[in-house]
């Protein structure tokens, strides 16, 4: 995809465009997000999950939610502190020790160690690729099941209203029919 189909499939302006266009381009060829009709999902889920490919990073308040990510086996959050240090990252909010552990192992790099290796945008990008084909969303994407695709990125439907409207956009310009 060329840099300006993406910025207009993406609403981007095109300083964000320079900045993301090559890292995630990349990141598609390497996770098979292969077809407009995947990247059209990839991008209205991503747009939302990152306010607009602004953060790489979880805003921390901390509010309570987050506080309640400390001591969560399910996330492998075992040691003092590990809520915090482990917080969402990267475009698609990897959260846990456990997950920037399979992440890291996955792409390569000792996130455990270095978190914050993942605010960067060649791993941001990576690791929301990863994450989506982890959790098989290609195949969401290719049955237009846009729904269960954002409940297995949200854990709910949290913001579909936006997610749906930038996924519009994108089919659109990407010329999904």
């Amino acid at each position: 995809m060329d840099k300006q189909t993406f910025k207009l499939a993406a609403g981007l302006t095109q300083a964000m465009a320079d900045r993301w266009h090559a890292h995630i381009t990349a990141a598609w060829a390497e996770y098979g997000i292969d077809s407009p009709t995947r990247q059209a999902a990839w991008l209205a889920q991503i747009w939302h999950e990152s306010g607009s490919f602004v953060y790489t990073r979880e805003i921390w308040g901390p509010t309570p939610a987050q506080q309640r990510y400390e001591g969560r086996a399910d996330l492998g959050n075992t040691q003092p502190g590990d809520g915090k240090r482990f917080m969402g990252r990267g475009l698609i909010q990897v959260t846990g020790r456990a997950n920037y552990r399979a992440c890291g192992i996955a792409l390569g790099v000792d996130l455990e160690a270095e978190p914050t290796l993942l605010q960067g945008d060649a791993l941001a990008a990576r690791s929301a690729c990863w994450f989506w084909q982890r959790k098989n969303l290609n195949a969401l994407a290719d049955a237009g099941d846009f729904v269960t695709l954002t409940r297995r990125i949200n854990g709910g439907t949290n913001g579909l209203a936006d997610r749906q409207q930038r996924w519009e956009r994108a089919k659109r310009v990407l010329g999904v029919v």
